[in-house]
């Protein structure tokens, strides 16, 4: 019973904002331009600050884990490779391959998973998820647009890959703040109080623009590859954390961040990749939709198992 009751202490806050998100959306009480405009407040302004705070004022020491960053990496191409493979053989059109396979690797670690590990354990959770989401993102967008290019037959244009991880809000604000942490920099008092009031937006803000972006569109017609690239993010990488994470000796926390941003759903910026690439952006955007609300029994369930094993 404590096991589920610390996995819904988690998973259940974030739920609801969802749920409240989509149901504003639907009466009408928050449109498009506010999910869009809301979205972009946090991508650009609010979540770094978030993660410049909480890095900043933080031990540097004991912030960065080299065994939790180089499992998530070992999580995330082990998958790739796996998920490329299952693609080839039994993923048609071919046209749809890139889009089961990030898809099925791809978490939105900036949301939903910061959202988890700061339920779970707090500012000592988001200052470790913080790293392993700057770590971790540019892996992704290497192996996003090399999947897609293939299965697009597009060129790579990694140009254009490294020039959005360089320009990465996220990115910026988490390297400006190890240099503040390192160097034991501090802003003046009013103004870290002005910017900690901003920043508390940030987690609801961005679950109602999340939940109100949610769409069934992609769920029409032939539902067999989104099928498939839910299963694989919802069960089967999540799965390949956990041993990863095992081999690597981790536990207690280091254990539950790496699960959590490895089991966050569907990043949403796979949408935004395939849809610049000429994909099916309604497959892209399905398989957001069902992994946002799945991650939801899906996380709970195992964080309760590793819980009750008195893993995390």
């Amino acid at each position: 019973m404590q096991a589920i009751l610390f996995s819904l202490s988690v998973t259940f806050p974030i739920f609801a904002l969802l749920v409240a998100g989509y149901v504003l959306r639907r009466v009408g009480w928050i449109d498009d331009s506010f999910t869009q405009a809301g979205s972009r407040l946090v991508f650009n302004v609010t979540l770094p600050l978030v993660l410049f705070l909480s890095i900043s004022q933080s031990q540097p020491d004991e912030t960065f884990n080299a065994d939790l960053l180089i499992a998530g990496s070992l999580t995330t191409v082990v998958a790739w490779i796996l998920l490329e493979a299952y693609a080839k053989w039994f993923v048609s059109p071919k046209s749809e391959r890139g889009i089961v396979v990030q898809g099925g690797f791809r978490s939105n670690m900036g949301i939903i998973g910061l959202a988890y590990c700061y339920g779970a354990y707090g500012e000592p959770g988001l200052e470790l998820a913080a790293l392993y989401l700057a770590f971790v993102t540019i892996l992704y967008n290497l192996l996003s647009v090399m999947t897609l290019s293939y299965s697009l037959n597009r060129e790579a244009g990694l140009a254009g890959v490294f020039k959005g991880i360089y320009t990465n809000p996220l990115i910026v604000s988490i390297c400006i703040a190890l240099v503040f942490a390192q160097k034991q920099w501090q802003l003046p008092h009013l103004l870290t109080q002005s910017a900690e009031l901003l920043a508390e937006m940030t987690l609801p803000l961005a679950l109602l623009c999340t939940g109100a972006s949610v769409s069934w569109h992609g769920l029409k017609g032939d539902s067999k590859n989104l099928i498939y690239a839910s299963a694989a993010k919802l069960f089967g990488t999540p799965l390949i954390a956990v041993s990863i994470g095992l081999l690597f000796g981790l536990e207690g926390t280091l254990l539950g961040i790496l699960i959590m941003m490895v089991a966050a759903p569907t990043a949403a910026a796979s949408y935004v990749m395939v849809r610049a690439m000429g994909g099916n952006h309604g497959l892209a955007a399905g398989i957001i939709s069902v992994t946002t609300l799945g991650s939801i029994l899906s996380v709970s369930a195992l964080l309760a198992s590793l819980r009750s094993l008195a893993l995390i």
